[in-house]
């Protein structure tokens, strides 16, 4: 996963599809580069605009995604 943004999004505002086709599929191992690409997209955008807003509910649930990184059964994560 690139934090490089996909051309046809450059140049242009992002739309609120823009930012649920982002943070729709993502993982939690990704769930912070995803945000990261999010928060470009929004920048300079006022408060109140609906882009802004559902890009802050999807940054928040990244967030909290990204918190369950690691092994799922609770173990160390280490090989054994």
């Amino acid at each position: 996963m690139s934090e490089a943004e996909r051309p046809d999004r450059l140049g242009r505002q992002a739309t609120v599809e823009d930012i649920r086709a982002l943070a729709g599929p993502s993982t939690p191992h990704f769930a912070l580069q995803v945000r990261n690409r999010i928060q470009r997209l929004i920048e300079g955008l006022p408060e109140g605009d609906p882009v802004r807003r559902e890009a802050e509910i999807q940054i928040a649930r990244l967030e909290e995604l990204a918190q369950h990184s690691g092994d799922p059964r609770g173990g160390t994560g280490a090989a054994h």
